[in-house]
């Protein structure tokens, strides 16, 4: 292994108060502390990442095609590459911010696995997707507007191969309301429990409005119907956040 970049640094992007805050934004800042940002912020991350190779197991050999989009840094892909090294498998990671897709490159350069891994900037909406066997898409479809979703889905569902899997990780909102509020007070407890002021969860919160759009669990399991996905189910949550399966 090389030597890796730096983006090891200590999420402190809303640690002073700021008299506009801007909306949040994938920029170098956010770059250069992101695996520390979303460790702290999304309850059980590194569950996600650590899990999703184990999965693929059944769907993964020396010709499998994966898609990686929204890649942010590469944690899925690596993590893929990691447990199959032996493997020439092929990922495509897709990122739509250009400082995520240069600090990327960089990462995956450090290391030497025999998946092939091929980084790049673009909007996933857009992208042509070739047959594959896997899809993965982690907390990014949250960030794209809700009218673009359901044809990003069909799109993916149209790449798959028949019994291809499509990995869904996303923040939700439940539809009773007390609860909405009760999992959105254990999420703030979360990012407290992990060293966030006040001032840093109001302001980030500020930030991502209007940003980060999220839906309800329903939303997503019949946004995967219409795609064409008979088979789906959720295999991990933690508060609300959730990731899903899907089957073609």
């Amino acid at each position: 292994m090389k030597n890796t970049p730096s983006d090891s640094g200590e999420d402190k992007i809303f640690a002073s108060p700021q008299s506009e805050v801007a909306p949040f934004s994938f920029n170098e800042s956010v770059v250069d502390v992101f695996p520390d940002m979303i460790n702290r912020s999304v309850p059980g991350y590194g569950e996600i990442i650590s899990s999703i190779p184990k999965i693929l197991r059944h769907y993964i050999d020396s010709d499998t095609l994966i898609y990686d989009l929204g890649c942010s840094l590469g944690a899925t892909s690596l993590s893929i590459a990691r447990t199959f090294p032996t493997l020439p498998i092929t990922i495509k990671a897709i990122d739509y911010s250009d400082a995520m897709v240069e600090r990327c490159k960089q990462r995956i350069g450090a290391y030497n696995y025999q998946a092939k891994i091929d980084i790049k900037q673009g909007d996933i909406c857009l992208v042509e997707l070739a047959q594959c066997n896997v899809v993965i898409i982690n907390f990014t479809l949250q960030f794209i507007s809700r009218d673009k979703r359901q044809a990003l889905l069909s799109k993916i569902y149209d790449a798959l191969k028949p019994g291809g899997i499509f990995i869904l990780s996303e923040k939700i909102s439940d539809e009773d309301a007390l609860m909405r509020e009760r999992l959105i007070e254990l999420h703030h407890d979360f990012k407290r429990d992990n060293g966030y002021s006040e001032l840093e969860i109001s302001q980030k919160r500020s930030a991502l409005e209007n940003v980060m759009v999220i839906d309800s669990l329903s939303m997503h399991k019949r946004r995967l119907r219409e795609a064409g996905f008979k088979h789906q189910s959720v295999w991990f949550q933690h508060f609300n956040f959730v990731s899903m399966m899907a089957i073609k």
